[in-house]
């Protein structure tokens, strides 16, 4: 087996294995809520972390402000519960009509 194949091969079991641990363990194991506390909190900042990095760059430099805008806009109406298809249509248009005005 060539090394590329067992790498698969390696990463699949491991995904496997990783995915089978929660609902194998789900009534066994315990945490403290505080642990269960940092988790929520971890997951989180993770996305917020994406969330930033996504809008904010672009290959290896800043993506403008058009990007960062429709992100916002979309973010004030999703949190304003705004059904999914305006959201992203708002996103978008706002990003576009900016990037039409010249702002890059």
């Amino acid at each position: 087996m060539n090394p590329t194949a067992a790498a698969i091969v390696a990463l699949a079991a491991g995904t496997y294995a990783f995915r089978l641990v929660g609902p194998v363990l789900h009534g066994r194991v315990e945490l403290p809520g505080r642990v269960q506390e940092l988790l929520s909190s971890g997951a989180l900042v993770l996305l917020v972390a994406l969330l930033a990095t996504g809008a904010l760059m672009e290959a290896q430099g800043f993506a403008g402000w058009a990007r960062p805008a429709g992100v916002l806009v979309g973010g004030v109406l999703a949190w304003r519960r705004a059904p999914f298809v305006i959201v992203v249509l708002a996103a978008a248009a706002t990003t576009a009509s900016l990037r039409a005005a010249g702002v890059a």
